[in-house]
């Protein structure tokens, strides 16, 4: 069984170890400085073929801190949360401060945003298992879909399940934390038949355990869909619209954020450079963040500068309203701040929702892709190009599996072309969408 964890004790040492650092880093002349503590304790368990593969208990602790003499930066971290080690790197900190160059950009957040209120937002939920009911669960997962006839072998189960404590405290007299716990099962199988071998998975990811689908119902669910995969060809090539199954349709949308946070764009680093106020989207297509959504999978009262977070609109009616900053990254664009230190937390969609088969009743001929392969895609000019794998769709209907073809296009395109999103929502991160529909992207098949 897991060692039991406290958090609120380990949250009480935390707090006590930034406060330590904050008043040691102000004794050796810091004009600013900013902690983050963190400890993390989980249990991992893989399967495969009825029998345990591996059982992992891991404990994690770190602490990192920065000092600002003037406008020179230094920054250590450890491992370790020990006295000894906080206190070293508040030391290796502000000797390396002495080393570094002014930069006009360089301190806290202003002290007048800091997070005021910490509300509790329902993501702790600690699950009491044992090794042997982490690997019963996983095996149950496992042996449901090996049960599915058609499924020859697997790529085996994963259970993981695991908590912790995160600690900021800075020179404006800020001090946060937060408990939160997160909990996954997945499994991965490959089905065979005369036309050769493949392989599918699904998984289910939650804060609060009791929310997690059943083991056997993941299981089941993977060998169904390393079934359907059977007997693949390569499309033909041509100009298609292409359908986006939602967990990548959820991978379109951290292709924007990516391009609208501050550090791609003060590098001049996006294709999104100057690009406030401008059409993006279709004017029906809105999207923003929730962090502060309880029980979510990404929410946060505050940022990892210490900032307030609050309900962002980054897609006002499909024109881009807002980037996604950090108050350093603000600073060196001339803006301010928008919470986003660390990134964007809990992405919702605002948009006409159609369901997944009036979707491809739209497509006379194209793809559905339920797999993406390859890292082709451009941040600083938006170019995309992936291998992918899905469906044919004629008049609506799926015909037959598909993979070898590569999808091209940019992003800029595929933005302005989006047809329709899904109603069949994946909530299991922390970027809730359903399928997308591209109007037309170049498929390079047989």
């Amino acid at each position: 069984m897991t060692q039991a964890f406290d958090a609120a004790s380990q949250q009480a040492l935390l707090e006590s170890r930034v406060q330590a650092a904050l008043e040691q880093a102000q004794r050796l002349g810091a004009d600013a400085c900013e902690v983050g503590a963190s400890v993390d304790q989980g249990i991992e368990v893989s399967v495969r073929l009825g029998e345990v593969e591996s059982v992992e208990l891991s404990r994690d602790q770190g602490i990192a801190v920065t000092v600002y003499v003037g406008q020179r930066k230094g920054s250590a971290s450890s491992s370790d949360a020990g006295e000894a080690s906080v206190r070293s790197a508040v030391e290796q900190a502000m000797s390396i401060a002495r080393y570094t160059g002014e930069d006009p950009a360089a301190g806290l957040a202003p002290p007048e945003l800091m997070a005021r209120e910490i509300p509790d937002l329902d993501v702790h939920h600690p699950w009491r298992l044992s090794t042997d009911e982490a690997i019963e669960l996983a095996l149950d997962c496992e042996n449901a879909g090996r049960r599915v006839s058609g499924i020859s072998n697997s790529d085996g189960a994963n259970l993981s399940s695991g908590e912790g404590v995160r600690v900021y405290g800075n020179s404006h007299g800020f001090l946060g934390s937060q408990c939160g716990s997160r909990h996954s099962l997945s499994c991965m199988l490959i089905a065979e038949d005369a036309s050769g071998m493949q392989r599918d998975y699904d998984y289910t990811s939650e804060r609060d355990p009791r929310r997690l689908a059943r083991a056997e119902d993941i299981g089941v669910l993977a060998a169904e869909r390393a079934l359907r995969r059977l007997g693949a060809r390569r499309p033909i090539t041509g100009r298609f619209p292409v359908m986006f199954d939602p967990a990548l349709a959820s991978g379109l949308v951290g292709h924007l954020m990516s391009a609208i946070a501050g550090g791609a764009l003060y590098r001049q680093a996006s294709f999104l450079c100057d690009r406030l106020g401008e059409p993006l989207f279709p004017e029906w297509f809105s999207l923003g963040e929730k962090p502060r959504e309880r029980g979510a999978m990404a929410s946060a009262p505050f940022d990892n500068d210490g900032v307030y977070t609050r309900d962002n609109v980054f897609i006002d009616q499909g024109r881009l309203a807002s980037y996604m900053l950090s108050a350093y990254s603000a600073r060196r664009l001339g803006m301010e701040t928008t919470g986003n230190a660390g990134g964007a937390r809990n992405i919702r969609l605002q948009a006409p929702l159609t369901p997944r088969q009036e979707l491809l009743a739209k497509m006379p001929r194209g793809v559905l892709v339920t797999e993406l392969m390859g890292q082709g895609v451009n941040g600083v000019t938006g170019d995309y190009s992936r291998g992918a794998a899905g469906f044919w769709v004629e008049n609506g209907e799926i015909l037959y599996p598909v993979e070898e073809f590569t999808i091209a296009g940019s992003l800029q395109a595929m933005f302005a072309g989006l047809v329709g999103v899904g109603d069949d929502i994946d909530t299991r991160g922390s970027i809730h969408s359903g399928s997308w529909l591209i109007d037309e992207m170049t498929v390079a098949g047989s």
